[in-house]
């Protein structure tokens, strides 16, 4: 087994990243209605609470994905060295959510929401760049 120095650097380096974008996803910021609103931390604690009573709520894709990527990121912390599928896939889940957030908050001109998700958005464009090659 090869260890270089660089490759302990590189991998923890990653598990940062990593660490970044799963608690970066935790605060994204959403608004709808009148006086509805809420971090995106705040609507998954709501969502797994309501899922013993009520199991098909969070059947949609859009809590269902976010929810697996999540996951999936905290495995990859965990993990000395995460597969490359398992990264991707976890980050791309997670950017269907936070990314159409963003493009609603650039649309709708919501500088809170924008905000809020630019440094996931941000972070995870980089990972799946960075991890592309």
């Amino acid at each position: 087994m090869n260890c270089t120095i660089e490759s302990l650097i590189w991998t923890m380096a990653m598990r940062w990243k990593l660490l970044f974008l799963l608690i970066s996803s935790l605060f994204g910021y959403l608004e709808w209605g009148q006086n509805e609103r809420a971090f995106l931390i705040e609507a998954e604690v709501a969502l797994l609470q309501n899922f013993w009573n009520t199991p098909t709520s969070i059947l949609n894709p859009f809590a269902l994905l976010p929810l697996l990527g999540q996951l999936g990121l905290l495995v990859a912390v965990l993990l000395k060295t995460p597969p490359r599928w398992l990264v991707m896939a976890s980050t791309s889940s997670m950017l269907l959510l936070l990314g159409f957030m963003f493009l609603i908050g650039l649309f709708s001109a919501n500088e809170k929401i924008v905000l809020s998700t630019l440094p996931f958005v941000g972070m995870a464009i980089f990972v799946l760049r960075h991890k592309s090659n």
